[in-house]
């Protein structure tokens, strides 16, 4: 008995504990933003008009919050249909990228941000697909 009384207080001090630790961290802070896809020189169609893109076509390109030396992906996140994106993040300071950046197929700019506790900082992000 003595030995079940010990376990069960050593897992109330667990939890009291972990519980004290969770109500401590700071409240997350956003990350918002547009996503415009373009080229060197715009498709324009036969009747004129120049196409925007879907959302089948933001999706193809998501974007990725790294960590600040931009090795540790933190979160994935793709574009609405209008190019809008918006994300919960820890505070800290991240880089936005895109998936599949490299060269020869995606260009695009490593975006670092800050971010802040109960706070949203924008990021937008051009990417050229490459496609003439």
């Amino acid at each position: 008995m003595a030995r079940v009384l010990k376990y069960l207080i050593f897992a109330c001090i667990f939890l009291v504990l972990a519980t004290t630790g969770s109500l401590n961290a700071a409240p997350p802070g956003f990350v918002e933003g547009n996503l415009k896809i373009v080229s060197a020189r715009e498709v324009e169609l036969a009747n004129g008009n120049t196409p925007t893109p879907s959302a089948e076509a933001y999706a193809e390109y998501p974007l990725i919050i790294l960590s600040q030396d931009g090795k540790k992906e933190i979160a994935r996140v793709t574009a609405d249909e209008k190019g809008n994106y918006h994300v919960a993040l820890p505070p800290g300071n991240y880089v936005l990228d895109v998936q599949g950046r490299a060269p020869g197929h995606v260009r695009a700019k490593p975006q670092p941000f800050t971010v802040v506790s109960n706070q949203t900082v924008r990021v937008d992000m051009g990417i050229d697909t490459g496609i003439r």
